[in-house]
């Protein structure tokens, strides 16, 4: 197990699909912010004794938020993309040889026995590793029919050994680092932290999550994140 980790949270995106008024890290659930949720859940294992969060620099939110005068946390400036705000963590971290945990903004649910399996197996990985959650259902692949149509099914997709990628995500400092970079520079298309380390031919491992891990994106789950949120009070 290792004595100390820093969580970084891209936190820059718009989060456009919640069609809100703000980024739907700033929407109230259960009495907080989405985002001041998500950083509480990390700071519940005593490993987490720092959190960097990148914003955008236009960001008027964060500063009105009790986080803002949290010695723990550290600001940084976002990018347009996750990688670029991901990259802006990475470079406030002093010890390359660390490890470092991605966490979603948009992640208010974690459970703290989640964290302790990811960081355990982690720590004893060459690759780190990331929470996931088997696929329950049955998969379709669509394709699309024509622009007026519904898209039409494919095919049904074999779910056996399908997950769901989850956060948080663990790696050492300079491997993300230079795995990210090397995807990006080649054009990889980049849609976690654990697929730059894939396509460098890493193999990080798979932590069985809850499946209440939720990510908050469309209207509806700010619902069933106050339910989650209730039974995380109440344990």
């Amino acid at each position: 197990m290792t004595d100390k980790i820093t969580a970084v949270v891209p936190a820059a995106g718009v989060g456009s699909r919640m069609a809100a008024d703000r980024p739907k890290q700033y929407l109230l659930v259960a009495g907080k912010t989405i985002l001041e949720h998500t950083i509480d859940r990390l700071f519940c294992h005593p490993a987490i004794q720092r959190v960097i969060i990148a914003i955008s620099k236009t960001d008027p939110y964060f500063s009105a938020l009790p986080l803002a005068t949290d010695p723990r946390i550290t600001l940084v400036d976002g990018g347009a993309e996750r990688a670029d705000s991901v990259f802006a963590g990475l470079a406030a971290i002093d010890d390359e040889n660390s490890w470092v945990l991605v966490h979603d903004a948009a992640r208010p649910c974690l459970q703290l026995s989640d964290l302790e399996r990811l960081i355990a197996t982690a720590s004893l990985s060459e690759c780190g590793a990331i929470l996931a959650s088997p696929v329950r259902d049955t998969m379709k692949r669509g394709f699309v029919q024509s622009p007026d149509k519904p898209q039409g099914i494919r095919e049904t997709v074999d779910r056996e050994n399908l997950w769901h990628a989850l956060t948080p995500q663990m790696f050492k400092v300079k491997q993300l680092r230079d795995s990210l970079q090397h995807a990006l520079e080649q054009g990889a298309v980049i849609t976690d932290e654990a697929s730059a380390l894939e396509f460098c031919g890493y193999v990080p491992q798979l932590v069985k999550g809850r499946a209440d891990n939720l990510k908050v994106t469309q209207p509806e789950d700010l619902a069933l994140a106050d339910f989650y949120l209730q039974q995380l009070t109440k344990d």
